[in-house]
């Protein structure tokens, strides 16, 4: 194929640091090797992840140069040897996370994997015109939707179907509390948790993120800048406390999804856009037997679950604005200032 000789453009990083690091350059387009795929990315969608990986908050030491990004839509560009099933101009996503080796597809979670990769983290990312993909980690896109709204879904529907019915073992009829339920993984969270039948409050720190909220689908918007966060559960849940939280925030939040919480109630320890360090009183959770439980990534049966869902019309891509792969930086930019109500979507084919 002709193009694999071509240059492409791409969001690099040769740095850990702020939104200057993030250079839009032009390099080889990779060729694809044994078993693997070459996408061609459509639209590449941005994470809160990927900010804090670019500030090396997420580890300390990456291979440079890099490209971020965990999310693309795309097609077929090329198939490497051996790839059947494929067609070129294929329309797919690409998976938010897999083994390296394929002998360890079936390990789960799939987090545990030896050779567990995130796009963007362990290995080049989506923030380009081209990626290469391992074949079993290509998923046919029949969603029906645009480029640019299945890049939103793969990480932030994946993840949120593994922090509710895996972790957080929502069931219909619970009491569900989601932190940050405008952004891009609350807004997701809780269209998720309306699938499985749960009542849904969540958090929003302006009125202007409330409709967001809203039309996610949440039955109560609680706007933690005028409202106490406890207060307002309590009586929401008829005294008892939320069934289940999701923490997006963590930092000085999380001691108070804790009392939040009902009896035997669980916390499921999503994000730490509030800050990585907590503090609270572990009697909060011993007497009551409640439970703090972490959630990384998620396994190939979410993501299958979540795009059913899609196609049945139960989940919708929330979209605060798309912009063209060369504005990176200010992607970046919305999202470590709080500005992003929804998700944010690059074309990298833009001019």
């Amino acid at each position: 194929m002709t193009e694999t000789t071509k240059k492409m453009k791409a969001i690099v990083i040769e740095e850990f640091g702020g939104f200057d690091v993030l250079k839009y350059e032009e390099i080889d387009i990779p060729k694809p090797q044994v078993g693997h795929v070459l996408v061609k990315v459509l639209a590449a969608g941005v994470n809160r992840f990927d900010h804090y990986i670019r500030e090396g908050t997420v580890i300390s030491e990456l291979s440079f140069p890099h490209i971020l990004g965990s999310d693309a839509a795309g097609e077929v560009a090329e198939l490497g040897e051996g790839v059947t099933g494929f067609e070129i101009g294929e329309r797919i996503l690409v998976a938010p996370g897999y083994p390296q080796k394929e002998d360890e597809i079936n390990v789960r979670p799939t987090i545990s994997a030896p050779s567990f990769a995130l796009p963007g983290l362990h290995v080049s990312g989506t923030y380009a015109q081209y990626m290469e993909v391992p074949a079993y980690a290509v998923i046919k896109d029949n969603t029906g939707l645009q480029p640019e709204e299945v890049a939103t879904l793969p990480v932030v529907l994946a993840t949120a179907v593994h922090a509710l019915k895996q972790i957080g073992e929502v069931k219909a009829g619970d009491k569900v509390l989601i932190h940050s339920g405008a952004s891009g993984s609350g807004s997701m969270q809780i269209q998720v948790a309306k699938a499985i039948g749960a009542d849904v409050a969540t958090t929003v720190r302006s009125d202007a993120k409330s409709e967001v909220a809203r039309k996610a689908g949440a039955d109560l918007v609680i706007n933690t800048s005028n409202e106490d966060l406890v207060e307002r559960v309590k009586q929401w849940s008829g005294g008892q406390g939320a069934d289940v939280i999701i923490d997006n925030l963590a930092g000085d939040v999380l001691a108070k999804s804790i009392e939040a919480a009902r009896p035997m109630g669980i916390i499921v320890a999503f994000g730490f856009a509030a800050g990585p360090e907590v503090k609270f009183d572990i009697r909060s959770l011993f007497f009551t037997q409640k439970e703090v439980r972490g959630s990384m990534a998620s396994d190939t049966e979410d993501l299958e679950f979540g795009l059913e869902l899609v196609r049945q019309g139960k989940i919708k891509a929330v979209i605060d604005c798309i912009l063209p792969l060369s504005q990176a930086r200010e992607a970046h930019r919305l999202i470590a200032n709080n500005e992003v109500a929804g998700n944010i979507v690059l074309l990298p084919w833009a001019n």
